[in-house]
C-alpha cells in the first residue's frame, strides 16, 4: 500500500522560508501523499453519505508572497471544487494533521444549516464524541474541545453561521506531530476512517438543508 502517514519532511515543510522554496517542497512530498489520501478517501465517503465524493488537492495559486502554512485535500460532492459545499478535509500544519468536516465562509446554506444545528444540538453533542474539536476559522489553527465546551459556547458557534458573514464551522480531529510519527500507515488511515464515520453525520444534516 502506498505511504500515506505523513512524515519529520512533510510536517517540516511548513517552516522552509519563502514562497517558492515552500512550494517546490510541498509539491515534491506533501502533494502527493494528500493525493493519495484523496483517492484513498474519495470512495469511503461517498459510501458514509450516499453523495459521489470528488477529491480536491489545495494548489495555493493565488499566493504570490505568503507561503501556505498549511495544506490539505478536500472531498466534496462535485468535480468543480469544494469551497461553497460542506465538505470533508485531511491536511497539515507544521505542528499537527486535522480532519475536518466542514462549511466555511462561502456556502450559502450556512444560514439554514446553522439554525438546524441549533435546533438539535443536543443530538450533535450525543453523536460527536467529547475528544473532538470544533473551529470557527479554517485558517487558524486554533480549536476548541468538545467536553472543555458548555452548551452556550457551542450554540454561539451555530448561532454566528446563520447571521456573521464570514462566520465558518469545522468539527474534527486534531493529531499531534508526535502522535502520528509513532503511527504505522494502517494506524494512521484507520484514525482518518474512524473520524469520518463519526462526522458524515453532520453532513448528513446538510442534506436536510439541501432537500429542503
Amino acid at each position: 500500500m502506498t505511504q500515506m502517514r505523513f512524515t519529520e519532511e512533510d510536517f517540516n515543510t511548513f517552516t522552509i522560508e519563502g514562497l517558492d522554496a515552500r512550494m517546490e517542497v510541498l509539491k515534491e512530498t506533501v502533494r502527493p501523499k494528500l493525493t493519495a489520501l484523496g483517492e484513498h478517501f474519495a470512495p469511503t465517503l461517498s459510501a458514509l453519505t450516499g453523495d459521489e465524493m470528488f477529491p480536491h488537492v489545495a494548489k495555493h495559486a493565488r499566493r504570490s508572497v505568503n507561503p501556505p502554512a498549511d495544506s490539505w485535500v478536500a472531498f466534496a460532492n462535485s468535480k468543480r471544487g469544494y469551497k461553497k459545499l460542506p465538505h470533508f478535509q485531511i491536511g497539515l500544519w507544521e505542528t499537527h494533521v486535522f480532519v475536518w468536516f466542514a462549511i466555511i465562509y462561502e456556502s450559502p446554506i450556512k444560514e439554514e444549516y446553522g439554525k438546524l444545528l441549533e435546533a438539535n444540538q443536543e443530538t450533535i453533542t450525543k453523536n460527536i464524541p467529547d475528544s473532538f474539536v470544533w473551529s470557527a476559522d479554517h485558517t487558524k489553527p486554533g480549536v476548541h474541545k468538545q467536553s472543555e465546551m458548555d452548551k452556550e459556547q457551542l450554540k454561539t458557534l451555530f448561532e454566528r453561521l446563520q447571521t456573521v458573514k464570514k462566520a465558518e464551522l469545522l468539527c474534527g480531529i486534531q493529531l499531534q506531530k508526535e502522535e502520528v510519527l509513532n503511527m504505522n500507515n494502517q494506524e494512521f488511515l484507520q484514525r482518518i476512517d474512524d473520524a469520518f464515520k463519526q462526522l458524515a453525520f453532520l453532513y448528513r444534516f446538510t442534506q436536510k438543508v439541501s432537500q429542503a
